[in-house]
């Protein structure tokens, strides 16, 4: 089928999940091709269902958007998630070079290269392997939210980053196990000198979130919680961060504080299972992961090597693609 010229744009498709997104956004940056291009799918049933496999029609089955973009595919094209996975196998079908993030459960031969964390032990030779994600995290993002909310720099230091998720299946603490946490690190801060720089998610419980509000009530710092406090502040955490202490929960989440150069310690790491288990297990073995509180014994002047994976995944992808 003859087309009209490609864009060589990258273009990055997901279901618009922020961490769909932000994986598949992070590489296409990385990439430095030039720019690229955002679709999110509308998928309809029932390629919603049974994607990443394929039913006559496909094209039609992800939303007006990805049907005119089939029309003209373009050069290069990533995706994040299952949705993406079977969108970008119609694009393939069409000429575009394909880059799946996220082990699509079916066999990797559907596109060019697959990215996947080592966690998941998916293995082939179009296969590409990190530790932890895809993330943005690099000296001059951290340097940009250092100076989007440069009015951080007036708390005492050291400032301390806590990042709260919500339990997982492969994360599944409870709400009375972090509360006495928030306890014990709004202690440690009051003794040690310092401020707090918090935020929450949106699979934060209620009740955790408003234990964390009490818990730091007296102790000088920011407090992201929800839409209701302005914008989210968490470039700006991480810039200005001397260490960082996190839940258990998010592959994203710790994969974004390890790129950082400061100390980062896990709460509850106990509790993880599984893949989540496997992937702090080595992010203890290279040495870029603390349990519990320990981030407060280490030595703030110590240099921290940053684990700042797209980076590589990048050339990577520039060299088995040719681009």
């Amino acid at each position: 089928m003859p087309y009209a010229k490609r864009s060589t744009l990258p273009w990055t498709i997901t279901d618009g999940r922020a961490g769909n997104v932000r994986q598949a956004v992070a590489l296409a940056s990385a990439l430095a091709l030039g720019g690229q291009q955002r679709l999110q799918l509308l998928p309809r049933a029932p390629w919603r269902w049974l994607s990443p496999r394929l039913l006559p029609g496909a094209a039609q089955g992800f939303g007006p958007q990805f049907a005119q973009l089939a029309g003209n595919p373009p050069a290069l094209a990533i995706g994040c998630g299952r949705q993406a996975a079977g969108a970008l196998r119609v694009l393939g079908q069409r000429g575009s070079r394909t880059v799946q993030i996220l082990d699509p459960r079916i066999p990797p031969r559907h596109w060019d290269l697959l990215v996947v964390p080592e966690h998941d032990r998916l293995r082939a030779g179009n296969v590409l392997t990190l530790l932890g994600s895809l993330n943005p995290v690099s000296d001059d993002w951290l340097a940009w939210g250092r100076a989007a909310f440069s009015s951080f720099e007036q708390l005492p230091g050291p400032r301390t980053a806590l990042l709260v998720g919500g339990p997982t299946d492969h994360a599944p603490w409870q709400d009375d196990d972090i509360q006495p946490l928030f306890q014990q690190l709004a202690a440690r801060i009051r003794a040690d000198g310092g401020s707090v720089l918090a935020t929450t998610s949106r699979r934060t419980p209620r009740a955790v979130t408003a234990a964390l509000l009490r818990a730091f009530d007296d102790v000088p710092g920011v407090i992201w919680a929800d839409g209701g406090d302005g914008s989210n502040p968490y470039a700006g955490l991480l810039g200005w961060a001397d260490r960082i202490v996190c839940t258990p929960d998010s592959v994203n989440l710790l994969s974004e504080a390890c790129a950082t150069r400061v100390p980062v310690g896990v709460l509850l790491g106990q509790r993880s299972q599984e893949r989540m288990a496997r992937f702090q297990q080595a992010l203890r073995e290279r040495g870029r992961l603390l349990d519990g509180l320990a981030a407060f014994d280490v030595d703030l002047g110590m240099a921290v090597e940053p684990l700042r994976e797209t980076t590589r995944i990048a050339a990577e992808v520039k060299l088995r693609l040719g681009l």
